[in-house]
């Protein structure tokens, strides 16, 4: 049996234990594709005060549930999306370098090692004492500047050249790139901040934060069986993810050992795309349900394209209707968007929502934290932002406020720490 099989049971074992729920945002419900494995291991006790081992609460199968930090990917990348999430961005503090950086992801390495399993480490606040792990993950990569802060350019892959400006951005510096960048994920809102608050305290005196942002989706258990989620503009979305029994799943998605440029020390990760993307939900909501099915190209109702079928089925972007036009608009999202129309350009979309109160202008603060992996980004995510600006009928609906770009190394070997390869290669 290979590892992709036995990361295959782990999620089917999950699934059966009903602690997938919904997909998230993303839409996202597949295995660990050779990654971090998942394993569900319940309390005895049952329910309604009962006490599992030692005396401590019984677990439901969603807090129960474990995903494994060692593996030949990071986990929280084909980790089925969570309930909640935190993304962060560090930058280096003055005077810190390649050693600072090393016992940085050596501490960092360890607390996610520690609660992924539900453990508390040393000093911990205490928190999530009565919670397991709950599908934890904690993922790190680096951004460009990373290497020039650790003397590390000659290194720096070429897929972390700057993203070209697209016409739609609205970008705030402030909310942007970074050295350093932490996502966590977590079917519990206590379990994420706890995992949240232990990797600000480890940055302690070598990194300080740059940015953070909060997110959320459909909550685990919350559906009879796994869907895919909708996003706050209320369309069904991430149905054309790539999906982890495609032949060419990890080539698109995952950086090959052996590959030419000479970073060996990425072999197995992936790079990471993160906006955050506003809805301008007002201006959205005044448009008819017709209209908005044609902006995107699918009915809202199930997702299944305009052309006919259900959510799965193929675009059919050749199909008329009776007034001779296409059935799918030319500008429609889901047409531009199309591997089909990019060269089979693809990405793994894995986002959580947001919303963060009222905008001064009155409206909500409400959109998107758009997250992508891909082997190489001027593949990925490139070419098909490239398109999408020149002429995608979402555009007026949403405003990308912050963007990032960051290399996620493979995972980390027993007895290793993320990024070893990279810091002590």
């Amino acid at each position: 049996m290979t590892e992709r099989d036995n990361d295959t049971l782990e999620i089917s074992r999950r699934r059966l234990l009903g602690t997938v729920g919904a997909a998230g945002a993303a839409g996202l419900v597949i295995g660990a594709a050779g990654g971090a494995g998942v394993s569900a291991a319940v309390s005895d006790g049952g329910s309604g005060g009962a006490s599992g081992p030692g005396g401590a609460p019984a677990l439901s199968t969603v807090g129960a549930t474990e995903v494994m930090f060692h593996g030949k990917h990071q986990a929280g990348i084909t980790t089925p999306s969570q309930s909640r999430g935190h993304l962060m961005a560090f930058d280096l503090a003055p005077g810190a370098g390649r050693k600072e950086a090393a016992a940085l992801l050596r501490r960092w390495s360890a607390t996610a090692k520690a609660l992924m399993a539900g453990e508390a480490p040393a000093g911990d606040t205490g928190v999530a004492l009565d919670a397991g792990p709950s599908s934890l993950t904690i993922t790190f990569g680096f951004g460009r500047t990373f290497f020039d802060r650790t003397g590390l350019t000659a290194r720096r892959p070429a897929e972390l050249d700057p993203l070209p400006a697209f016409s739609s951005d609205a970008l705030d510096p402030r909310r942007s790139e970074g050295d350093l960048w932490v996502q966590i994920g977590a079917d519990d809102a206590l379990v994420a901040f706890h995992a949240l608050r232990a990797v600000q305290k480890d940055a302690g005196d070598a990194a300080r934060v740059r940015w953070q942002m909060n997110g959320f989706n459909r909550s685990a258990g919350a559906t009879a069986k796994p869907m895919t989620a909708r996003n706050l503009m209320g369309q069904i979305d991430g149905t054309g993810n790539p999906k982890p029994d495609e032949p060419d799943f990890d080539r698109r998605i995952f950086v090959p050992a052996g590959a030419p440029g000479g970073q060996e020390w990425m072999a197995g990760g992936s790079y990471a795309v993160v906006r955050r993307i506003r809805m301008l939900l007002d201006d959205w909501e005044k448009l008819s349900l017709e209209k908005q099915e044609k902006v995107i190209g699918r009915r809202k109702s199930d997702g299944a394209p305009l052309s006919g079928g259900t959510e799965t089925s193929e675009l059919d972007l050749n199909k008329l209707g009776p007034d001779g036009r296409p059935v799918i608009p030319d500008n429609a999202h889901a047409r531009i968007s199309a591997p089909e129309q990019n060269g089979g350009a693809a990405m793994l979309r894995r986002p959580f929502s947001f919303h963060d109160g009222i905008a001064p202008d009155g409206t909500p603060d409400a959109g998107l934290l758009f997250i992508c992996w891909q082997a190489d980004p001027l593949r990925g995510f490139v070419p098909v932002q490239r398109k999408l600006d020149r002429g995608d009928a979402l555009s007026p609906f949403i405003r990308h406020e912050s963007s990032g770009l960051y290399a996620v190394p493979g995972g980390a070997a027993e007895g290793e720490y993320v990024g070893q390869r990279l810091l002590e290669g």
